[in-house]
């Protein structure tokens, strides 16, 4: 890793939005009348025809009507169509091979994780103030194909040109791949393929391009060597991907000494790339990094936080599906603010907004 780590405390002065939570489970219309929303969290952001854009993940499954059952949605590969291709598994709670313990997925004995307890799409919210959303009623984008039976997740989008980029987590039973669409308008979505295979996820694309390439930071996770920290790497064309580059590890004890992976798209300013990320530690809570990368080698870490500039504190954030979580997709940055997009345990999405030269103190 290149540059130097600062160890200083935080001082920025986040402000979270009053209107927080912005949006919850209860505000979307689920997919199919005997589904529930358990989940509205973890957005893309952008601009868009004078809008803020949200791209929301939205995780639902079937009501659960049996108190000793449990009762999965996956989808079919080959089948047409979104409500064709779900089928249905129900699982006995009493099941010895089974460990429900964890809300988000089902684990077998070897604590493999053999399904996840809902499915994933991505939808659309509008606002024009930025707080309040208009969210559309049915799925922007469905999962499909073999790579996305078990759902979509954790878009991020970063405006390139006259097109949105929007990479996310393709997941399967094959592990959690990379994919990518574009848009022009939110309206409607193509789809650009897979571009990194399992297991990979919080792909973030630079907004221009470096040198003459597209780049993009990615968080591998490897299976017996090695640890789930974030790497970099570049393109021709934003499909083949190669020349990668270890970024930033992470720490042997304290915040981020479980994994760490990019949050916002990064953001270019004078001192360099500012990129917004989250780490865990052992005990899966989450928090918000930052750390300042060369202009013109992002591949360079030129200064990091020691300390996190926002940590789960308030209500929403420590209470909820999977407590304990502040985890960001996107942002939108004018005359030197930042308003940061997020979402809440697992469940809802927040605001906050705070100066980059508060980020910045934190870094000098």
């Amino acid at each position: 890793m290149g540059g130097e780590t600062v160890t200083v405390q935080p001082q920025t002065g986040v402000r979270r939005s009053p209107l927080n939570p912005l949006i919850t489970p209860a505000d979307v219309k689920p997919s199919f009348p005997d589904w529930e929303v358990l989940g509205a969290f973890n957005a893309g952001v952008a601009e868009c025809e004078g809008e803020i854009v949200l791209l929301l993940r939205v995780a639902e499954r079937p009501r659960q009507t049996d108190p000793g059952r449990v009762t999965v949605p996956v989808l079919r590969p080959d089948a047409s169509g979104f409500g064709a291709s779900v089928c249905i598994v129900e699982l006995d709670r009493d099941d010895p091979d089974l460990d429900f313990s964890d809300l988000r997925v089902v684990k077998n004995r070897r604590g493999e994780t053999v399904y996840l307890t809902t499915l994933s799409h991505l939808r659309v919210a509008r606002s024009r103030d930025g707080e309040r959303f208009t969210i559309d009623e049915r799925p922007s984008v469905v999962p499909s194909g073999p790579l996305e039976t078990w759902g979509i997740e954790d878009p991020r989008v970063t405006k390139i040109d006259d097109r949105f980029l929007v990479t996310y987590s393709a997941v399967s039973e094959k592990g959690v791949a990379v994919g990518l669409l574009s848009t022009r308008d939110f309206r409607s979505f193509a789809r650009e393929g897979t571009i990194l295979a399992p297991t990979n996820k919080d792909v973030v694309l630079f907004p221009e391009k470096i040198n003459g390439k597209y780049m993009m930071v990615h968080r591998p996770v490897p299976d017996g060597i090695g640890k789930p920290e974030m790497w970099i790497a570049e393109s021709p064309d934003l499909i083949h991907w190669g020349n990668h580059r270890f970024l930033m590890g992470i720490s042997e004890t304290g915040w981020e000494s479980a994994r760490i992976g990019a949050g916002c798209v990064p953001i270019r300013t004078d001192e360099g790339w500012l990129l917004l990320y989250h780490g865990a530690d052992s005990g899966h809570r989450y928090c918000m990094g930052a750390a300042l990368l060369d202009l013109n080698d992002p591949g360079r870490v030129i200064a990091r936080a020691a300390e996190p500039f926002m940590s789960p504190e308030a209500d929403y954030e420590t209470t909820g599906f999977f407590a304990g979580v502040v985890f960001a997709c996107g942002a939108i940055v004018k005359d030197g603010r930042v308003t940061m997009y997020y979402g809440v345990s697992d469940e809802s999405t927040a605001s906050a907004t705070f100066e980059l030269d508060e980020v910045f103190n934190l870094l000098k």
